[in-house]
C-alpha cells in the first residue's frame, strides 16, 4: 500500500519509478509529436493559400481594368479576400524567415510579393490584440493589388521557419527519450542496489569485527527483513565467539592449579635430569595456559582507546627488546597521538617484534603518518613465507614449522593475539613478503582528530 511515505516493497518502489519516469518520457515525446505535427499541419495550410493565391493573381492579371473592379469581389474565397489598392499604411511587412512567406515566394516565383502583418484588437476586452496578414503583389501593369488573409488569430511569429527542420526535431525527439530512459535506469538501479550495497559492506564487514554496530533496518521491506536478518546473525556469532572465549579464558585459568601441584611435586624427584626435564614440560604448559589467557581476553568486547604518544611507545619497545639482546632498530616518527588502549598496543607490537626476532633474527620499526592515520612497519630478515600461508599465520595455534617445537614455533597464537588487540581498537594488521627477502608486518592505527 503507498502512504506518504511512499511504498514500502522493493518491487513496489520500482515499479512506481518505472511508471512515473516512462509516464514523463512519454509525455515529452508526445509533446514533441504534437509540436511537429502541428509545424507540419500550418506548413501544409500555408502552401494550400500560397497556391491559391498565385492562381487568382494570374487570372486577375490577365484581365483588363475594367473587368478586374467589376469581378475583383467574386473572386475572393473563404478564407481570401481582394483588393485593388495598396496596404494600409501602419502595415509592416514580415521578413523572409517566416513559413508563409517562404510558400509566397515558392508559388509566385516570378512575382515580387511581400506578406505584412496588421495590428488590430481582439474582440472583447478580455482578448489580446493579434496580427492580421495581408499580401501586397504588383501586377503587370503596376496596379496594386492587396489580399487580405481571413486566417484563425495568430501571432506572426507562430509561422515562423525558424523551427529545426524535420530531421533535427526528429534526433532531438530521439535524444530526449534516450536520455530520459537512461536517467530512469540509472535511478532505478541506484535505488535497488544502495540498499544490497550497504548490506554487502556490513557483511564484509562483519568478519573483521563481529562488534561493530548494527547496520541500518531502514528500506524497502525486502530489504529491512534482510537487514534484521543480518542484525540478529551477528548478534548470535557475537554470543557464540563469547561463550566459546568464556570457556577458553576458563580452561586456561584452572590450568594454573594443577600446574603449581605439579610444579611443587616435581621437586620432590631425587632425579635431577628428570625434575629438569618435568619442570620445562610444566614452564610450557604454564606459558601455553598464559597464552590462552591472553587470546581469551583479546577476543572481548572493544576496549577504551584514548589519545596515546606513539612515538614514545615504539622508543620503549624497542629499548626493551635490545636489553634481551635483540637487534632491533626504530626510524621515523609519528606527527601525533595515535588513538589505542596503551597496554593491548604495546603487547600487539611487542608480539610482532618478537616474531620477527624468532624468524629473522633481525628487526626494523619504521613509523610514518599519512592522511588517514599512522602506518608502522616491522621488517625482520627471515625467509619469509609462501603467499598460501600469508593468512594462515594469524589463525588461532596455526605453525609454519613442521617439527611443532615450541622453542622454533612458540604457542601459534602471538600474531593472532596482535590482530585481535589491534582490530579491537580500530586498527589492523597485514603481513606482506619483503622484495629483498624477510617479513613485514604493517600495523596501521588511527590518527587523533582535532577537537
Amino acid at each position: 500500500m503507498i502512504g506518504l511515505r511512499g511504498p514500502r516493497t522493493l518491487f513496489a518502489r520500482l515499479m512506481l519509478i518505472w511508471l512515473i519516469g516512462i509516464a514523463v518520457v512519454l509525455a515529452v515525446s508526445f509533446t514533441l509529436f504534437l509540436g511537429e505535427r502541428d509545424r507540419f499541419d500550418r506548413n501544409l495550410l500555408f502552401e494550400g493559400i500560397a497556391r491559391e493565391i498565385a492562381a487568382t493573381v494570374d487570372l486577375i492579371d490577365q484581365l483588363s481594368p475594367s473587368e478586374r473592379e467589376r469581378s475583383i469581389e467574386s473572386m475572393g474565397r473563404r478564407r481570401l479576400r481582394f483588393a485593388l489598392a495598396p496596404p494600409p499604411a501602419d502595415a509592416r511587412p514580415l521578413p523572409a524567415r517566416f513559413a508563409l512567406v517562404q510558400a509566397l515566394e515558392q508559388a509566385l516565383p516570378e512575382r515580387e510579393i511581400s506578406l505584412l502583418a496588421l495590428q488590430t484588437q481582439g474582440r472583447g476586452e478580455d482578448r489580446p490584440p493579434h496580427a492580421r496578414l495581408l499580401a501586397f503583389v504588383q501586377l503587370s501593369d503596376g496596379s496594386p493589388l492587396t489580399i487580405r488573409l481571413q486566417l484563425p488569430p495568430i501571432a506572426p511569429s507562430a509561422s515562423a521557419a525558424s523551427a529545426p527542420t524535420p530531421p533535427l526535431r526528429a534526433l532531438a525527439a530521439l535524444a530526449a527519450l534516450i536520455l530520459g530512459v537512461s536517467l530512469l535506469t540509472w535511478f532505478a538501479v541506484r535505488i535497488a542496489t544502495r540498499p544490497l550495497s550497504r548490506l554487502a559492506d556490513a557483511a564484509k564487514a562483519l568478519g573483521e569485527d563481529p562488534n561493530r554496530a548494527a547496520i541500518d533496518t531502514r528500506g524497502p521491506t525486502e530489504v529491512a527483513q534482510a537487514a534484521s536478518a543480518f542484525n540478529q546473525m551477528q548478534q548470535r556469532i557475537r554470543e557464540h565467539v563469547s561463550e566459546r572465549t568464556r570457556i577458553l579464558a576458563a580452561i586456561t585459568h584452572d590450568l594454573r592449579t594443577p600446574i603449581t601441584r605439579l610444579r611443587l611435586r616435581a621437586e620432590q624427584v631425587e632425579d635431577v635430569d628428570l625434575r629438569q626435564r618435568i619442570q620445562s614440560d610444566l614452564d610450557a604448559m604454564q606459558a601455553l595456559a598464559q597464552e590462552g589467557m591472553d587470546f581469551a581476553r583479546s577476543l572481548d568486547a572493544p576496549m577504551p582507546v584514548r589519545a596515546t604518544d606513539l612515538n614514545a611507545m615504539l622508543d620503549t619497545v624497542a629499548e626493551d627488546a635490545r636489553e634481551l639482546g635483540w637487534a632491533v632498530g626504530c626510524t621515523g616518527r609519528a606527527d601525533g597521538p595515535c588513538i589505542a588502549e596503551a597496554n593491548a598496543l604495546r603487547r600487539a607490537l611487542w608480539n610482532l617484534v618478537e616474531n620477527g626476532i624468532k624468524f629473522g633474527s633481525r628487526v626494523e620499526i619504521v613509523v610514518d603518518s599519512r592522511a588517514d592515520g599512522h602506518l608502522i612497519r616491522i621488517r625482520d630478515h627471515g625467509p619469509g613465507l609462501p603467499d598460501e600461508e600469508i593468512d594462515k599465520v594469524f589463525e588461532p595455534f596455526y605453525r609454519t614449522e613442521s617439527s611443532r617445537s615450541r622453542e622454533t614455533g612458540g604457542t601459534g597464537l602471538g600474531l593472532a593475539i596482535a590482530r585481535n588487540l589491534l582490530r579491537a581498537q580500530g586498527g589492523d594488521v597485514t603481513l606482506a613478503n619483503a622484495p629483498g627477502g624477510g617479513l613485514i608486518a604493517e600495523v596501521r592505527l588511527k590518527r587523533q582528530t582535532p577537537d
